[in-house]
């Protein structure tokens, strides 16, 4: 087996680096080296939309970009659509539009570069998915740490961060930030992580200043 140093994964993805940890541990005590676990913005037990609340919740979006019928001929339509009739943030509406591609038929316009119906058959295995489990007992050398954004879609304030907290793994606030954490804060989330990844990181990894031009 291979056992990366670092696993992150944001909402879906957090959900997939959590499995992948459990299935390291499987049959194992401790790992020949340590792996270090950063779940953003996501819960490890089971999801359900209509418990989401705010804006952008995740499957809305889904399914606002599997209904718009395509081809669309300029991205700029499909965010003006999102923001005007979906409610949907203009930073998410942007990120969207990057998921369109030419029109490969020729005809003119843009269709999606990803496939939405697969997305939707595995958001909807995300919100079943329970992996309390793995987090009563990680194999040694496993360490997990939680991102918790501070206008969440997610329940973060009940039971499951004190659940979390109480099985002894970390939860960080990342201010200013919604579910989207890569949109709404990302130097934010890179304060929170890099110290993670050791004292061997290149500058090009370092948060990038402001520019003053």
């Amino acid at each position: 087996k291979m056992f990366p140093e670092i696993l992150i994964g944001h909402s879906f993805g957090g959900k997939v680096v959590m499995s992948m940890a459990h299935q390291f541990g499987n049959g194992v005590t401790r790992l020949p080296r340590p792996v270090k676990v950063w779940v953003l913005d996501a819960l490890p037990g089971e999801v359900r939309s209509a418990e989401m609340g705010g804006q952008d919740r995740p499957e809305d979006l889904i399914s606002a970009l599997r209904h718009y019928p395509l081809p669309v001929q300029r991205k700029s339509d499909i965010m003006t659509w999102l923001t005007a009739n979906g409610g949907f943030s203009q930073g998410i509406a942007q990120w969207a539009a990057t998921n369109l591609m030419p029109n490969p038929s020729g005809a003119g316009g843009f269709v999606w570069k990803v496939d939405l119906e697969a997305i939707h058959r595995m958001y909807l295995s995300y919100e079943s998915t329970d992996l309390w489990k793995f987090l009563e007992s990680p194999a040694d050398g496993i360490t997990v740490s939680f991102i918790r954004a501070e206008r969440s879609n997610f329940r973060w304030s009940g039971k499951d961060q004190d659940l979390i907290k109480a099985l002894g793994h970390d939860v960080h606030l990342l201010r200013d930030s919604g579910h989207w954490v890569h949109t709404d804060n990302p130097a934010g989330l890179f304060d929170i992580i890099a110290p993670s990844f050791g004292g061997g990181v290149d500058l090009h990894l370092r948060r990038a200043q402001p520019s003053l031009n």
